[in-house]
C-alpha cells in the first residue's frame, strides 16, 4: 500500500499548512480583541457611574421572602443562599419534568405507531396541537386554569385517595419519618449493586457463554437493602395524608399552583417532542426485524421491548438529549407565571443589589454547568448503548 507523499512544512504563502495556521491566529486574535474591548468598555462604564463590582454582594443579608423552598431559607440568609435555592428549586422542577415527559412521550410515541385507527389519531391531534402552541402560553393557559377552573379547598377534586387538585394546587400523600433517610441510603446502595452485579454477569456471558438471572439480585437487594436502612433509622416511617382544614389543607406534599402550572406546561410540551423521536427512532428500525420476531412466535408488545426499541435507541438518545436540555432551559420561564427558580431569585437579587453583570454570570455559569452535566451523562448513555462492529 503505497504512504501519500506530504510535502514538509514552510513559511510560504503557497504552503496550504502555514495559510490554515495563520487563518487559526488571525481568528483567535480577533476573538481576544473584541473580548478585550468588550471587557475593558464595560469597566469603565461601570467605573464612571460609581457602580460596585465583584461578587462580595453575596455575602450580605437577602431581606426578601421566597415562596418554596427545598433547602431552610428565611429573609435573614445570604444573597448566597437566596440563590442556592433558586437554584434547588430550578434543578426539582427539570428533575420532574424530565422524568415524566421521557415516559409520557414514550407512550404518545408508541401510540402514534398504533394499529388503532382512533389511538393513533389521537395521538397524532396530541402532537400537533403540542408542538405548534409556544411554551409560555401553554404555562400561562394552565396557571390560568388551575387558578379559575378548579374548585376551592372545600370543593377539591378527590381523583385518587389522599390525592387533591384544587385552586390552591396540588396535594399528594407525603411519606415521613426518621427512617426516610436510611432508606433512600438503602435504595442507592441495592442500585449500586445491581449494576455491578449485572456488569459481571455480562462480563461472564461474554466469556463462558453461560446466562445468568437477574432478577433474583434485584428482588433481594431491593428488599434487603431498604430493609436495613429502616432498622437502623429507627424503624420509624409513615405516610402523612393531606386532610381538609378550615379553609384549606394540612399535611402531605403540596404543588403550589405555580409549580404545577409548571410541572404540566414542561411534561406536556416536551413530551410531543420526545414522542415524535421515539415515532422516528422505531421506524427507523427494519421491517424485516418485525418479520424476524414475528415469525419466531413473539408477541407484539415483546418484540418492541426485546427487539425494536433497543436498536432504536442509538436513534432516539441523541435528539432526546437536545429536549433534555430545553427541559432545563425552558424552566426559566417560570418567572412568567411567578414560581420561585434561579432566574425569578437572581432578579430580585440584581434588583436590590445594582450588581447586574454579576447576576448575569451568575445565571449563565448555572445553566451552562447543569447542560454540560446532562450532555455529559447522555452521551456516555448514547456511547455505551451504540451498535459495535467488527
Amino acid at each position: 500500500m503505497k504512504s501519500r507523499h506530504r510535502a514538509p512544512f514552510r513559511f510560504s504563502w503557497q504552503h496550504p499548512e502555514f495559510r490554515a495556521v495563520l487563518y487559526q491566529i488571525i481568528v483567535v486574535g480577533l476573538v481576544a480583541l473584541a473580548a478585550w474591548y468588550l471587557v475593558s468598555n464595560t469597566l469603565h462604564n461601570l467605573a464612571t457611574r460609581n457602580i460596585a463590582t465583584g461578587f462580595a454582594f453575596l455575602d450580605r443579608e437577602a431581606g426578601f421572602a421566597i415562596g418554596e423552598s427545598v433547602i431552610d431559607y428565611s429573609p435573614s440568609d445570604t444573597y448566597r443562599r437566596a440563590i442556592l435555592v433558586g437554584l434547588v428549586n430550578t434543578l426539582r422542577v427539570s428533575i420532574v419534568a424530565l422524568v415524566f415527559a421521557t415516559i409520557l412521550g414514550v407512550i404518545v410515541g408508541i401510540a402514534r405507531l398504533s394499529a388503532n385507527w382512533l389511538v393513533s389519531r389521537l395521538a397524532t391531534a396530541y402532537v400537533e396541537f403540542i408542538r405548534n402552541v409556544p411554551l409560555l402560553l401553554q404555562l400561562l393557559i394552565w396557571y390560568a386554569f388551575i387558578g379559575e377552573v378548579l374548585p376551592g379547598p372545600r370543593s377539591a377534586l378527590n381523583p385518587l385517595p389522599g390525592v387533591y387538585m384544587s385552586n390552591r394546587g396540588l396535594l399528594a400523600p407525603a411519606v415521613e419519618g426518621t427512617s426516610l433517610s436510611g432508606i433512600s441510603v438503602g435504595l442507592v446502595i441495592a442500585a449500586i449493586a445491581v449494576f455491578l452485579v449485572a456488569r459481571h454477569q455480562r462480563t461472564r456471558q461474554r466469556a463462558t457463554g453461560v446466562q445468568s438471572r437477574l432478577w433474583p439480585w434485584v428482588l433481594g437487594l431491593c428488599l434487603i437493602m431498604p430493609s436495613l436502612g429502616w432498622l437502623l433509622g429507627g424503624q420509624d416511617i409513615h405516610l402523612d395524608l393531606p386532610h381538609r382544614s378550615g379553609f384549606n389543607f394540612e399535611g402531605g406534599w403540596a404543588f403550589s399552583p405555580e409549580l404545577f402550572a409548571l410541572l404540566i406546561g414542561l411534561i406536556t410540551y416536551t413530551a410531543g417532542f420526545i414522542a415524535e423521536i421515539v415515532r422516528a427512532g422505531i421506524q427507523s428500525v427494519s421491517r424485516g426485524q418485525w418479520e424476524a420476531a414475528q415469525s419466531m412466535g413473539l408477541p407484539r408488545g415483546r418484540i418492541l421491548r426485546l427487539v425494536i426499541l433497543p436498536q432504536a435507541l442509538r436513534v432516539i438518545v441523541p435528539p432526546t438529549t437536545s429536549q433534555y436540555l430545553n427541559v432545563i432551559k425552558n424552566s426559566s420561564l417560570a418567572v412568567a407565571i411567578g414560581y420561585p427558580d434561579l432566574v425569578s431569585v437572581v432578579n430580585t437579587t440584581l434588583n436590590q443589589t445594582g450588581q447586574a453583570i454579576e447576576g448575569i454570570l451568575i445565571i449563565m455559569a448555572a445553566f451552562m454547568t447543569v447542560s454540560l452535566a446532562v450532555s455529559l451523562l447522555m452521551n456516555w448513555y448514547n456511547k455505551r448503548i451504540a451498535l459495535v462492529e467488527r
